[in-house]
């Protein structure tokens, strides 16, 4: 892989809560021990079910959330541990697409006042940038003129997705960028990023929970569950030989055209000890040892890591 322009080392996120002043104290795990590497000029994607973390282990990757433990290094500095007059400088290189791009846009702003703060950030006044960047997204110059509510969904994305390259970042971290969008709509904006990302060498964290979609988008594909990365590998090698039982699952819940949905899989007799693997109580391959530790991320094949003990196992794919 590429120079990374993000890397994550044992990122780790836990609330802690306590019932009454004097009550008992309980801890969450939202996130733990996550580690990746985003290359520069690659798309990672990040997919999971609905509370698996993965909006959490981004917004630690940028600094918006702090993490209760591990180490976030941009570009080569490790900013772990900067204070927010720091990040202030390097905060332009990293930026966040939201879900919502109509919760994102000023709707009392034109597109051209929306798109002009960024370059007053960077201390410029040049309506030419603007203008090559609208082009860039696909959008005309006499968006500058209208307000957000004009604008399809789709638009006002790629509206989002301007302002934010008009900072001139190396990172872009998408978060269900495109999950609010119709399904055409959902497949451009997804060729845009690719589109970003081989024109301009961008690296992208693309989080989603549609296997289906984070699978045409990205190089690589991580697969979180329960606030834990359980594989990691090139997308076509995930998708042909997922090692990781949830993966799989995951792969053969996926609709497919004239396919029937294929039944829910039954949970194990057996419940997950705290220290267990988190996935070991819907596994069909558990074993005592499953229950005792959760396991590592750790290399299965080129480029391919998998948090599972059972390395022999033969999981299909699609």
């Amino acid at each position: 892989m590429t120079t990374a322009v993000l890397s994550v080392r044992g990122l780790s996120k836990t609330y802690v809560q306590r019932k009454g002043l004097l009550g008992a104290v309980k801890e969450t795990h939202a996130v733990r021990n996550v580690s990746f590497d985003v290359g520069r000029g690659e798309i990672l994607g990040l997919v999971g079910e609905s509370g698996s973390g993965k909006t959490t282990v981004g917004r630690m990757a940028m600094r918006l959330l702090e993490a209760t433990s591990g180490q976030v290094v941009l570009s080569g500095t490790d900013i772990t541990a900067y204070s927010q007059a720091r990040l202030r400088a390097v905060r332009r290189k990293m930026q966040l697409i939201f879900q919502d791009p109509s919760a994102s846009l000023n709707p009392r702003q034109t597109i051209g006042r929306i798109l002009r703060t960024p370059l007053a950030l960077r201390g410029i006044d040049n309506d030419q940038e603007i203008l090559e960047t609208l082009a860039l997204v696909g959008m005309s110059p006499d968006s500058l003129n209208r307000t957000p509510a004009m604008f399809s969904g789709g638009q006002r994305q790629r509206l989002s997705i301007a302002r934010a390259l008009l900072m001139q970042p190396e990172l872009l971290v998408a978060d269900e960028a495109v999950s609010a969008l119709d399904v055409c709509v959902q497949a451009q904006v997804v060729n845009l990023f690719v589109d970003l990302r081989d024109r301009l060498g961008l690296s992208v964290l693309f989080i989603g929970h549609d296997l289906a979609v984070v699978g045409v988008v990205s190089d690589r594909v991580g697969v979180m569950y329960r606030g834990v990365l359980v594989e990691v590998a090139r997308t076509a090698d995930l998708f042909r030989r997922p090692r990781h039982p949830y993966t799989a699952q995951l792969l053969a819940a996926a609709p497919r055209h004239g396919a029937p949905l294929p039944p829910e899989p039954a949970p194990s007799q057996v419940s997950r000890a705290a220290e267990g693997c988190v996935f070991a109580s819907l596994c069909a391959h558990m074993t005592s040892e499953c229950l005792s530790r959760q396991p590592d991320l750790s290399e299965v094949g080129p480029a391919h890591q998998s948090a599972c003990l059972r390395t022999e196992l033969h999981l299909g794919g699609v």
